[in-house]
């Protein structure tokens, strides 16, 4: 007996699901990144 596969549209969803969080992962990342080096910009100024 075959075990039961995930529907084509199913496997859509969830890559799509995957995509999108690592999106905003991605974007948390160059948030901090941005922030740090604008502190670290601003110490040098100073």
């Amino acid at each position: 007996m075959r075990p039961n596969l995930p529907s084509f549209d199913e496997l859509v969803n969830k890559n799509k699901e995957e995509l999108l969080n690592d999106q905003r992962a991605m974007q948390e990342i160059e948030k901090n990144l941005e922030e740090k080096h604008s502190r670290n910009t601003n110490l040098n100024v100073n």
